[in-house]
């Protein structure tokens, strides 16, 4: 077995990735407090072929050397856009026929594991701040919660875990039965 070069991924360009179909997702970072986190969503939703994702709040933005330092590029590939007010971003993404889902503990949350997401959906995913979660307001405008499982003594994952986990649960339901 050998471990396969950087040329021999047969990954996109940047200019080419503009032109790949993505999945009808868009993630909303909801006031994330570290930079590393940002970086690490846009690396992720890069890789899964994530329409767009909204900055919110104290979100830090592009250009910031600490997302550069995790997103290695991907700052430059996936469509952002900030918003002052989580609540005015996920307003809008309503409008557009976007189905809101907070990625947060509440009662009667949908476990991750149970979730297949309808053909043709557009999903807009809330991910919240490091401590304080998904902002209530906002949890009160989504359609409903995803939960990521977990039987650990640890009550949460970090932000970009939890993005990385379900992005990539999403990807393979969506995206993957049509690639093969």
């Amino acid at each position: 077995m050998r471990k396969l070069e950087n040329d021999e991924l047969n990954r996109p360009g940047a200019d080419e990735y503009q032109e790949v179909a993505k999945i009808p997702v868009r993630v909303v970072l909801d006031n994330i407090r570290s930079s590393h986190n940002v970086g690490s969503v846009f690396r992720t939703s890069d890789a899964l072929l994530v329409e767009k994702i909204y900055l919110c709040g104290i979100t830090s933005t592009p250009p910031d050397k600490e997302i550069r330092k995790t997103a290695l590029g991907a700052e430059n590939t996936v469509a952002w856009e900030y918003s002052e007010s989580t609540l005015d971003a996920v307003a809008a993404l309503k409008a557009k026929g976007y189905t809101l889902i907070a990625v947060e503990q509440v009662e009667d949350s949908v476990s991750l594991c149970d979730y297949l997401p309808t053909e043709n959906a557009k999903l807009a995913l809330i991910f919240g701040n490091e401590v304080k979660g998904v902002q209530q307001e906002v949890v009160d405008q989504c359609d409903f919660a995803l939960e990521i499982p977990q039987y650990g003594t640890k009550h949460s994952f970090n932000i970009s875990v939890s993005a990385g986990i379900v992005l990539w649960d999403l990807f393979s339901k969506i995206r993957v039965p049509k690639m093969n």
